[in-house]
């Protein structure tokens, strides 16, 4: 499962990792935040090295929608339910200098992009109730979102949210940019190489499967930071969603803004141009890592609703993104506590990483060279509400019931499977003696590896649609192979019998 975005013919040269050399910041993860962050300071003359695991835009990035938009669903009046005034307004004005910088930089820079209007739409009473909620939220917040019953859809909507020229982008376009931008003002990029671990007091030394470096500041852009201090694994729920391109029969186009839905399951539209033909993007149908009975089952669910609703439409790309929503839904960035000043990150996005990833690298930015960003400060004294720390009291004790709950399993269960591998595409975990084992077969290759995730313990699950091995607890994903593919863990999944 490929993305449009990252069905490419340009293939990413990396610089030489140098193990020993000394930097000013060393960034980890190369996706929208990491690269805005890396270019920010090699423009102020920093010496910057930009480390990533796979390669530039591979994990989140260049599996998004790409919407760069102000009007977010109904994130708005989810945040109104739980901050004051104040802390809404700095939300919404940190994301519009994050879409002010970004489009401007498209300009600068001569990349495509479309205006659209945004929208979101509900299809039930009780989605227009969230919709009314969302409206005052924006209102309040200085955005011209307007209230309306039609919003060019080809089927039936009880009313709509919509706020004019927004964008949308294809974010490899971006990624490509930056990396050739940070080089051209001295930084480095370095792919294929891991952060393990940041030690010492300053500056402090980074740690990497293939050497160690030093610096004096360090940026986890990882999607969900890959170091523990803060324990921002349990502040942040890691879900993933589906997305389909569709190509349209003759005589059927896309409707002509970008839309999201206000209920679950979330569809979410856009068009694409490619190569002269006019795809339909959607998405949606999510849930939490590793827990549902089949990933597979979510993408048919939304490639049936995008044959429901648009007739002969035909599948070109299928995938899957994953985004970490923050249990009191305000981004978090800055500082990581124990880092000394010296780490700092970015996570939290709840899917709209397109405008909070630059806002982020801005702040994180700032901090580093020693500005000061209103909205930034405002953000950072939020108190989080008692609705907020429910939420993550809710969440960890979620966590807590999987793991008891998956080791309490595996124990009942004395018997190994028989001998014969699974189907081709198909995995299983059983228990060998006392240890936790994942089978799966996949492109005809039968895998044995230790079950036990490598961040914190949890038992891996299988995932049918995109043949790997997902973590339920923290969001952790392993290729069918053992190697780490996203979220907190630092370490592949060994093979079975030498967890």
């Amino acid at each position: 499962m490929k993305s449009l975005w990252l069905d490419r013919d340009k293939t990413f040269s990396s610089d030489p990792f140098q193990p020993g050399a000394r930097y000013d910041t060393v960034v980890a993860g190369a996706g929208l935040t990491g690269l805005t962050t890396a270019l920010l300071l090699a423009r102020s003359g920093q010496r910057v090295l930009v480390l990533e695991a796979r390669s530039p835009g591979a994990v989140t990035t260049g599996n998004s929608t790409a919407k760069v938009s102000l009007l977010q669903g109904t994130v708005l009046g989810s945040l109104a339910r739980q901050y004051s005034e104040k802390q809404v307004q700095a939300y919404v004005d940190a994301n519009r200098e994050g879409q002010a910088w970004l489009l401007r930089y498209l300009d600068e820079n001569a990349l495509p992009y479309q205006r659209r209007d945004a929208y979101t739409y509900a299809t039930t009473g009780e989605g227009a109730e969230r919709l009314r909620e969302e409206l005052i939220a924006a209102t309040t917040a200085g955005l011209d979102v307007e209230y309306v019953l039609d919003a060019g859809l080809p089927f039936p909507i009880q009313g709509a949210l919509k706020l004019t020229d927004q964008a949308q982008i294809n974010p490899m376009d971006v990624v490509e940019a930056l990396v050739l931008d940070v080089r051209a003002h001295g930084g480095l990029v370095a792919a294929g190489v891991r952060l393990r671990d940041v030690t010492g007091h300053g500056p402090v030394t980074v740690q990497t499967e293939q050497g160690n470096v030093t610096a004096e500041h360090v940026v986890l852009a990882t999607g969900i930071p890959v170091l523990d201090r803060g324990l921002y694994f349990a502040k942040l729920k890691p879900l993933r969603s589906y997305a389909a391109a569709l190509e349209l029969p003759p005589g059927l186009t896309p409707p002509p803004g970008m839309y999201l839905s206000a209920e679950e399951p979330t569809h979410s539209i856009r068009d694409y141009e490619s190569s002269g033909r006019s795809l339909l993007l959607v998405g949606g149908h999510g849930h939490p890592v590793g827990r549902t009975a089949s990933e597979k089952s979510h993408l048919s669910g939304l490639l049936e609703w995008g044959g429901t609703h648009f007739p002969g439409a035909a599948a070109t790309h299928t995938w899957s993104a994953q985004d970490y929503q923050a249990t009191n839904l305000m981004p978090f960035f800055g500082k990581l506590p124990r880092g000394r000043g010296r780490i700092l990150f970015g996570t939290g996005y709840n899917k709209w990483g397109m405008t909070n990833s630059v806002a982020v690298a801005l702040g994180i930015t700032a901090e580093i060279l020693g500005g000061k960003i209103p909205w930034a400060d405002t953000i950072h004294h939020r108190i989080t509400s008692p609705a907020g720390a429910y939420s993550a009291v809710a969440l960890n004790a979620k966590v807590a019931a999987t793991l008891a709950s998956d080791w309490g399993k595996l124990a009942a269960d004395s018997m190994r499977p028989e001998g014969a591998a699974p189907p081709d595409g198909a995995g299983k975990v059983y228990r060998d003696g006392a240890r936790p084992v994942a089978v799966s077969t996949a492109g005809g290759t039968t895998c044995r590896l230790s079950a036990v995730c490598t961040h914190l313990g949890g038992i891996v699950r299988w995932n049918d649609s995109e043949q790997s091995w997902d973590c339920p607890l923290h969001g952790s994903r392993f290729s069918s192979d053992g190697q780490l593919l996203e979220g907190p863990a630092t370490r592949n999944l060994p093979p079975a019998g030498k967890g």
